[in-house]
């Protein structure tokens, strides 16, 4: 059976067990979320031999080289030696710049940085608090002059992260901010291209920013957003993304509300089976998909089936964590 050593304290490995898991099992402290390899979270050094590929798969080249691994996806079949990174590899220290209201559920959080913060709107970021807790939010604008950044924290019943954001942190507070992850952004390489974006709940967050940045960056192509939530309370941002379908003639914004309740104002059922219903071929349309995972599953299959190449959809599945 092999054996992972971390801190000088070797532990066995059984078959099919996570070195996420060994740690834990042992009462070893070690940052994580998802568990699923997305968040990135669970990241670990190996300091001898090359980490299995598989729990590689998503990091950069360059974290590659070094030995980093994630910790949920690694099932070692030989001995390792690892560590956890320095918290200066992984975190930037910010301040709280800005906490606003978005409905009585979800919360824009503005962090402000002191240096420069390369990042593409879409892309999402871990927040660490101090005992080690941390949680995943996709950025909701694009880069901007003054190196702040926005995110939609949704109040969660029972969640330690997003209720302490809530109720707790202050402006001017400091909070760790991990470097920028994932694929769903917009890219300017097709500028007539026609884009669809389908969100559930706080899902509006990444794709409110890509389509600002698609904007900002001269996108000509037809782009239809829909947004959806059981109850119109659930739903966010709709006179702003109104205004911005005004303004644009070639900006389509749905809200949806699956309730059964029917209201002018609104599209009545899901935005996923509005999208469906609306837009009968998705050839060569870029598609964005973001909210609860069991939606984004089964959009990304209806997508690929009217049409859209499974290289042209980005998803970002908003898992909740098993903690």
């Amino acid at each position: 059976m092999p054996t992972i050593t971390i801190n000088g304290q070797t532990l066995h490995c059984p078959p099919q067990t996570s070195v996420l898991d060994i740690l834990l099992n042992a009462g070893i402290a070690i940052s994580y979320a998802c568990k699923k390899g997305t968040c990135h979270s669970c990241l670990l050094k190996s300091l001898d031999i090359a980490p299995p590929p598989g729990s590689q798969t998503g990091l950069k080249d360059t974290q590659k080289a070094q030995g980093y691994f994630l910790a949920c996806q690694c099932r070692p079949d030989e001995n390792m030696v690892v560590q956890v990174p320095s918290h200066q590899d992984i975190y930037v220290d910010v301040a709280i710049a800005g906490k606003k209201m978005l409905n009585s559920q979800i919360l824009e959080l503005t962090l402000g940085f002191e240096q420069p913060f390369d990042f593409k709107a879409g892309q999402f970021v871990n927040l660490q608090r101090g005992d080690g807790l941390t949680r995943s939010y996709s950025i909701a604008n694009p880069p901007r002059p003054d190196n702040t950044i926005q995110l939609h924290i949704r109040r969660l019943a029972g969640g330690k992260f997003s209720n302490w954001l809530h109720n707790e942190v202050q402006i001017g507070e400091k909070i760790s901010v991990s470097k920028p992850q994932g694929t769903c952004y917009y890219l300017p390489d097709r500028p007539q291209q026609s884009l669809l974006m389908v969100a559930t709940g706080s899902g509006l967050a990444p794709l409110a920013g890509i389509l600002t940045d698609a904007l900002a960056q001269g996108h000509t192509g037809p782009a239809y957003l829909f947004h959806g939530s059981r109850e119109a309370e659930g739903l966010y941002l709709v006179e702003a993304m109104r205004e911005l379908a005004a303004a644009y003639p070639n900006v389509n914004y749905f809200p949806c509300i699956s309730g059964g309740t029917e209201n002018p104002q609104y599209c009545s059922g899901r935005a996923n089976d509005i999208a469906i219903a609306t837009l009968s071929n998705l050839k060569n349309w870029r598609v964005y998909i973001c909210g609860h995972p069991e939606m984004v599953s089964q959009f990304k299959k209806q997508a690929f089936l009217k049409g859209a190449s499974l290289a042209d959809i980005y998803t970002d599945p908003f898992l909740l964590s098993p903690s």
